[in-house]
C-alpha cells in the first residue's frame, strides 16, 4: 500500500479489530512514519452518529481549545477579520469564539449545527476568504489527507488545528487509535505534517503533542513556545508561567473584545418571526 502522504512505500505496522468486528491492517509510512489504515470501507457504518458516544469530553476540550485560540489569535493574526470553523460539529468552538467577539463562522456537512446555525458557512457568499481556518480532531477522520487539507487552504492562508501526533514506539495499545469507533483511520508525525505544509507551501509550527499551525507567512517565533502552549517545563514553572502569561494576556494580547451574542440573539430572532 502506498503512503496517502508522499505515494511513497508503507510497511504493515499490525492488524487490529475495529467496531469489534472487522479485521483492519494498519500501515506505516517509511519516509515520514505517518499511519493510515487499508481503504476504510467501513465508514458508513462508524458515522452512524457524526459525533461518537466516547467523545464525553467535547466541552472540556473545547474550553482548553478556547483558552489557547484567544491569545494565539489575537497576538499573530488580525483578530477582527472572519474565522472559519471547519467540520465544527454542533458549531459549539464557533459559538463560544463568537461569545468573545471573534467573527467565527462555521461548516460541517455531516453535523447539524446547533449552536450557531445562522453563523454557518452557507451564509456568507461563495469565495470569502477567513484570517485563519480551525479544524480540531478533524485530521484523522480523514480517508484522503492531502487532497481534504488542500480543500481547507482554499478558504484561508493560515491553518490551526488539532492532532495527536504518533508517540515513539507506537503500539496498538496507543488509545487515539480509537478501534472501537472506527472514525480515526490517519496518525501524523511532525515529518508528516511538515511534509503537507511544504507541499502547501506553508510554513509549519507545533507544540509538540497535539496542536499545530501552518502559516503562509513565517513567524518571527513558535507561537505556542511564545505563548507557553507547549506544557513540557516543570509543574512550578508552567504555573509561574501560567501567571505571567494571564497578566500580559490581559494587559496586551487580550483587550476586551465585545461579544457578538447579542447580535446573534437578534439576528437569531429575525430569522424565526
Amino acid at each position: 500500500m502506498k503512503s496517502k502522504i508522499t505515494g511513497g512505500d508503507t510497511a504493515l505496522l499490525f492488524t487490529a479489530r475495529v467496531l469489534e468486528k472487522y479485521d483492519v491492517s494498519y500501515y506505516r509510512c517509511k519516509d515520514t512514519g505517518f499511519i493510515q489504515t487499508e481503504e476504510p470501507y467501513w465508514l458508513n457504518e462508524a458515522y452512524s452518529s457524526a459525533i461518537t458516544k466516547l467523545d464525553v469530553g467535547i466541552v472540556m476540550r473545547n474550553e482548553n481549545l478556547i483558552r489557547i485560540a484567544q491569545p494565539l489569535l489575537s497576538r499573530y493574526f488580525d483578530h477582527n477579520a472572519l474565522f472559519l470553523d471547519y467540520a465544527g460539529g454542533y458549531g459549539l468552538f464557533t459559538r463560544m469564539m463568537r461569545d468573545r467577539g471573534f467573527r467565527f463562522y462555521h461548516t460541517d456537512p455531516y453535523c447539524q449545527n446547533i449552536f450557531a446555525e445562522y453563523q454557518d458557512l452557507k451564509e456568507l457568499e461563495e469565495g470569502t476568504k477567513f484570517e485563519v481556518v480551525t479544524a480540531f480532531e478533524v485530521l484523522e477522520h480523514l480517508a484522503s489527507p492531502v487532497t481534504e487539507i488542500g480543500n481547507i487552504l482554499s478558504y484561508s492562508d493560515n491553518f490551526f488545528f488539532s492532532t495527536e501526533l504518533v508517540p515513539p514506539n507506537v503500539n496498538k495499545d496507543w488509545w487515539y487509535f480509537s478501534f472501537e469507533t472506527g472514525q480515526h483511520i490517519s496518525f501524523y508525525t511532525k515529518e508528516a505534517l511538515h511534509y503537507i505544509a511544504k507541499n502547501f507551501g506553508r510554513e509549519y509550527y507545533t507544540d509538540g503533542r497535539w496542536l499545530h499551525l501552518f502559516t503562509r507567512k513565517p513567524l518571527a517565533e513558535n507561537p505556542f513556545e511564545a505563548l507557553g502552549l507547549n506544557r513540557k517545563e516543570p509543574f512550578l514553572i508552567r504555573k509561574m508561567r501560567k501567571f505571567l502569561r494571564s497578566y500580559d494576556n490581559r494587559k496586551q494580547f487580550m483587550l476586551p473584545k465585545e461579544s457578538l451574542l447579542d447580535a446573534d440573539v437578534k439576528e437569531a430572532q429575525k430569522r424565526i418571526r
